[in-house]
């Protein structure tokens, strides 16, 4: 029963990957002005943007909350990473990420969670009628709280789901929401060399803002003076969180005990901007050393015009991850990432990061 169960689950993904791709329509540009909370469009771990966060299919451990929650499945212990990036270096934003998660024995699956803190610097406070940045400054902060539970249905199949809280918050205005996170990961081949996966990501009630930033004090036309005003509170339109639909497949190249190449592929299907194609390569060294790169793809992706374009990444991403294991058999470890995504204008995107095994 359970191999009927794999091969229809198998059949099922190898469904998805086959739907040509001239029959996929791109993300509706048009309504891109409706979408909000875009900061969960951002992965903050080093690793895995390092090849264009391609990894939908093959990602494993803590990192692959961001690809597909599924993939935490395969956390064999402890796993902690801590990660900064410096997003669009000169912009002055910054992003903090911190995640653990942790095995619940034998049979129990593994919980995760993980917090991604955005940080814009100080914004100088100006107004219509004081439109000189003389009252002081602000400093906006957008936050989102993970907490996953992952799980091993087989020796094939691995899925998962995660419940984000998000907040953003200004000086006197502030956003809450939630969204859920599914994913499942397949795994087949002789030696697991080939790994399918499918996630559904930011699935979640619109948000809005509110606070004392909305209100004002005003009168009646027509009615009383300037010693009969009153507070009027306004309410600001809803925006809907942007949702998107991650598959992806990969092989396993495998060259002796030492060697592996992964060549993995991901199509990401985006509610509000343009859907992206993703092709990525993987060298491993064992367990010592990862050389990742990867390439991500969107309609009018080489327009010299930013605008038409519709992003500040122009494709190009690469990283690598030097690793000193300290128990072998139970994969423990520490490990260093580092990744880079090519952007223009800007000078780029870089992330760092350290990983620590039990």
């Amino acid at each position: 029963m359970k191999n009927i169960y794999s091969c229809l689950v198998a059949i099922f993904f190898m469904g998805l990957m086959l739907i040509p791709l001239d029959k996929v329509t791109a993300g509706n540009k048009d309504r891109s002005g409706q979408a909000g909370a875009s900061e969960l469009l951002i992965n903050p771990w080093a690793s895995s943007s390092g090849w264009g966060s391609v990894g939908t299919s093959c990602t494993q451990g803590l990192e692959a909350l961001y690809t597909n929650v599924g993939g935490t499945a395969f956390t064999k212990g402890t796993e902690i990473i801590f990660s900064y990036t410096n997003w669009l270096k000169g912009s002055g934003i910054n992003i903090m990420a911190f995640g653990l998660s942790q095995k619940l024995g034998q049979n129990g699956g593994v919980l995760t969670a993980a917090v991604m803190s955005m940080s814009f610097g100080d914004i100088q406070v100006t107004t219509t009628n004081s439109p000189e940045p003389i009252q002081g400054t602000f400093s906006p902060s957008y936050m989102n709280i993970n907490l996953a539970y992952s799980k091993a249905f087989s020796n094939s199949i691995y899925g998962g789901i995660a419940i984000k809280l998000i907040t953003e918050t200004i000086s006197d205005a502030t956003a809450t929401g939630l969204a859920i996170d599914a994913g499942i990961q397949y795994v087949t081949g002789e030696k697991d060399q080939v790994k399918f996966g499918i996630a559904l990501k930011n699935v979640g009630a619109p948000m809005h803002f509110s606070g004392d930033g909305l209100s004002f004090r005003g009168v009646i036309p027509g009615h009383g003076n300037d010693n009969d005003q009153f507070t009027v509170e306004q309410r600001s339109a809803k925006y809907e969180l942007p949702a998107t639909l991650r598959i992806g497949a990969s092989y396993d190249f495998l060259i002796g005990d030492m060697h592996r190449i992964t060549l993995a592929g991901n199509f990401t299907s985006n509610s509000f901007t343009k859907d992206q194609f993703t092709l990525g390569l993987e060298y491993a060294l064992k367990y010592y050393l990862q050389l990742r790169a990867g390439y991500t793809y969107q309609g009018g992706m080489f327009n010299s015009d930013v605008a038409e374009r519709g992003t500040v990444f122009t494709g190009p991403s690469a990283g690598f991850t030097v690793s000193v294991p300290f128990n072998k058999e139970k994969g423990s470890g520490i490990g260093i990432d580092y990744s880079y995504r090519a952007t223009n204008p800007f000078q780029g995107t870089h992330s760092v990061g350290i990983k620590l095994n039990f």
